[in-house]
């Protein structure tokens, strides 16, 4: 038995995101992002005496928003507080958040586990609160750079109970927020922009054992990947410190992706360090029936619910519903097709292999995709309807489309001259003078040789140009055979 099965790791993670308000949390200075340093300013940014600040009233729908998506139950007092720390980055020197009313508490986050099997993942709360801005550490440099951009910017936190038990959940659990935060179109999700933060609470304890280990919590992870590698890292960390009678120190790590490690940061501040008392310029924010269902009646698919009707509804596998909600736009490009064809299965195949290919050959967005559900819906049912080949279809048709999107799938095909032929009539002569012309080669199919029908069928394909229905003229040929003296 390795170390490793001695051990539980347990896991709870704290999901910064930032929402996609067009301004910050309690100003109205602009929260874009990218913008040249320190423009994005005014007092109530900096902090400057006198400011006082006012509430987002979309920062604090988008929270609602989430809330709903997860099952949390949404506060109807809501407080605002001041958490008090100092850092360079934090222009007032603290931070306005929510302590004891959060705007959401509880909720789950359903996740697919490795066995194939589903768990939801127990969240404790989310809640409001405002960015700090960013330091900036140049090589070389003795100086820190300072960027109050970011400094206001709205967040919500989502903060989940010790309830992840391996990396691979913490790495489900994060995937499945980030596409929750996408559909909603609260948050872009870009962890690489530091728009979707997590920091990772690790622990450790021998398994079979009630009392939780002493935590760590590691920070400054810029992707999904790197929030697996670092909790790997971790529990291997404490897992030979506790083989070795080391003491666990509850501190605050750092992740360096380029090793692979975490490293000490500084000792893990108690909640009474943070001296948390209400805000006293900003007024309780109280959330009416009417406010709440007018949020209810907004909020669009979610994954999890197109996910159940897309296996259900639409008898697709599972493998083909994971693909396609992926991504909501995608997702309803999707079920638009399906409005229009009954073969979901022929819709599914075009979405994850010529549509997505396409988008991300040229890394467009599926607004930009030149081809409507329509005219997809309209080239399946050309197949369907026999009227040209798959083949036809994917290698003729459809990059002709690309180009024509104006045009029809039945326009392109009679362009192209590539309609089939399923006319048994307009077929049976080919096949017959190809038959007549092969007297040695049918002596051996009706020998028992009948691996060599291909032959029949590619003379025949090539008499009438292509147009013969396959499927059709493979039944006409067999006939003819069975049939010939």
């Amino acid at each position: 038995m390795s170390l490793r099965d001695k051990y539980q790791p347990v896991i709870g993670l704290e999901v910064h995101c930032q929402m996609l308000t067009k301004s910050k949390a309690f100003v109205g200075d602009s929260a874009e992002f990218g913008d040249l340093p320190n423009t994005n300013v005014s007092v109530i940014t900096l902090a400057h005496p006198g400011a006082l600040p006012k509430a987002n009233k979309t920062a604090v729908e988008f929270a609602m928003k989430i809330g709903l998506a997860c099952g949390s139950e949404i506060s109807r007092y809501n407080e605002y507080a001041r958490k008090n720390y100092y850092y360079p980055d934090l222009p007032k020197g603290y931070q306005i958040t929510q302590d004891k009313h959060p705007i959401c508490i509880g909720g789950k986050v359903k996740i697919k586990l490795n066995d194939g099997n589903y768990r939801e993942v127990q969240l404790n709360r989310i809640h409001m609160e405002e960015d700090a801005g960013k330091s900036i550490h140049i090589d070389g440099e003795t100086d820190t750079l300072v960027d109050y951009n970011r400094a206001g910017v709205p967040l919500i936190e989502m903060v989940s109970e010790p309830d992840l038990f391996s990396s691979d959940e913490a790495y489900q659990f994060l995937t499945e927020v980030r596409k929750l935060v996408r559909y909603l179109e609260i948050c872009d999700g870009n962890m690489e922009e530091g728009s979707l933060r997590c920091d990772a609470n690790i622990s450790v304890m021998l398994k079979g054992s009630k009392t939780l280990g002493k935590k760590v919590e590691v920070k400054n992870m810029n992707s999904i990947r790197n929030v697996q590698r670092a909790i790997e890292h971790e529990i291997d960390r404490q897992i030979d410190q506790i083989e070795k009678d080391e003491i666990i120190i509850s501190e605050t790590r750092t992740f360096d992706a380029g090793t692979g490690k975490t490293a000490s940061m500084r000792t893990k501040e108690e909640m009474n360090d943070y001296r948390y008392f209400p805000e006293p310029d900003l007024q309780p924010i109280i959330v009416s029936e009417e406010w709440l269902n007018n949020i209810k009646a907004a909020m669009p698919p979610l994954p999890n619910y197109l996910l159940d009707k897309f296996q259900k509804q639409y008898g697709l596998p599972e493998y083909d519903a994971y693909v396609l909600t992926d991504n909501k736009e995608i997702a309803l490009f999707f079920e638009e097709i399906c409005g229009k064809t009954a073969n979901y299965k022929a819709a599914s195949n075009w979405v994850m292999g010529p549509v997505k290919s396409f988008l991300n050959e040229l890394t467009l967005h599926i607004k930009d995709y030149p081809v409507t559900p329509s005219k997809l819906a309209e080239l399946i049912e050309l197949v369907d309807s026999r009227k040209v080949s798959h083949t036809a279809a994917q290698q003729t048709i459809y990059p002709e489309m690309l180009i024509s999107p104006a045009k029809t799938p039945l326009q392109l095909a009679k362009e192209l001259n590539i309609l089939q032929d399923s006319n048994s009539d307009s077929l049976l002569p080919i096949i017959k003078e190809v038959l007549a012309e092969m007297p040695a080669k049918v002596a051996e199919y009706r020998g028992g040789k009948k691996g060599i029908l291909g032959l029949f069928m590619g003379e025949v394909m090539k008499r009438s140009k292509g147009k013969a229905d396959p499927k059709l003229a493979s039944e006409l040929v067999i006939k003819e055979l069975d049939d010939f003296s």
